[in-house]
């Protein structure tokens, strides 16, 4: 059975865990009977060891009870740049390899349920654990909206971007997120309520900008070249504007520049929400 699964961006600003978008960008994991483990992949991570300790192999053995499998990877998401790549992965493998609810497979790798939610059913999305079990809704989304995605040649772990974080955090600054969140929510259902301040965070992308100096500018640049709003992408080190689709094409141009004058290699991507999410199929 084949599964391919779109990336995704969480967090999007003040949404820390809980909101997410699926993206254009993705990830198809074939999964067969065989006499024994094969695993072929190609893409984005085609470096990464092809046996039992990649993640496809990992989540596809568990759904399938046994290791006797062929499994085809092939990805277009970046490793370890807030993406949604682990989430994406393991939704796929596990509808490939025939899981009931691909859903709690992505969960249980990530730990939170948005990129996971994002992945399975695209579009926005809001999703939270209530009562141990992942709860998630979609939510309105402007189709004028494009996502530029800057994405620097940077690997940062997700364990090292939580680790930054302070344990705890201030009602002035808790009552800020949820401000901003509420005016983001209308502004990415509506372009024309878009403010850049909606953006804007308290929890985690200071505390973050420490592993990523050169944040902060890039995210100012978008701003000042017409991105309605920016932010981090899950855990970085991908940096988002969300523009007019019409706009993309130049903010995407500005994107390059801010990353050449900072001396910051990578790229920059045009992405369009996905709306269909993972489809499965033979």
């Amino acid at each position: 059975m084949k599964a391919r699964a779109p990336g995704s961006s969480a967090n999007l600003g003040p949404g820390f865990d809980v909101l997410a978008v699926a993206l254009g960008t993705y990830i198809e994991v074939e999964v067969a009977p065989s006499h024994r483990l094969e695993l072929l992949t190609t893409g984005e991570g085609a470096d990464l060891p092809a046996d039992e300790s990649h993640l496809a192999a990992q989540v596809a053995i568990k759904v399938a009870g046994n290791d006797r499998l062929k499994i085809r990877v092939h990805s277009d998401i970046p490793i370890g740049r807030g993406l949604g790549s682990s989430a994406a992965l393991a939704v796929a493998a596990a509808a490939a390899a025939g899981a009931p609810n691909p859903l709690e497979w992505g969960v249980d790798v990530d730990g939170h349920p948005e990129n996971a939610a994002a992945s399975c059913f695209g579009g926005l999305i809001a999703a939270a654990v209530v009562e141990g079990q992942a709860v998630w809704r979609r939510l309105s989304l402007d189709p004028a909206l494009s996502f530029v995605a800057v994405i620097p040649d940077r690997h940062l772990l997700t364990s090292d971007a939580r680790g930054a974080l302070a344990e705890t955090v201030s009602r002035g600054d808790a009552v800020f997120n949820l401000g901003r969140m509420g005016l983001l929510l209308a502004g990415l259902a509506d372009h024309r309520q878009l403010i850049a301040p909606a953006g804007d965070d308290r929890l985690h992308q200071t505390a973050r900008s420490e592993l990523f100096p050169e944040a902060p500018e890039i995210l100012a640049g978008l701003r000042s070249a017409g991105a309605l709003t920016s932010f981090w992408s899950g855990a970085g080190t991908t940096l988002i504007g969300v523009c007019r689709s019409l706009d993309a094409d130049m903010l995407r141009s500005r994107g390059e520049s801010l990353m050449a004058d900072l001396g910051v290699p990578g790229r920059c991507v045009t992405l369009r929400a996905d709306l269909p999410g993972m489809t499965v199929g033979d």
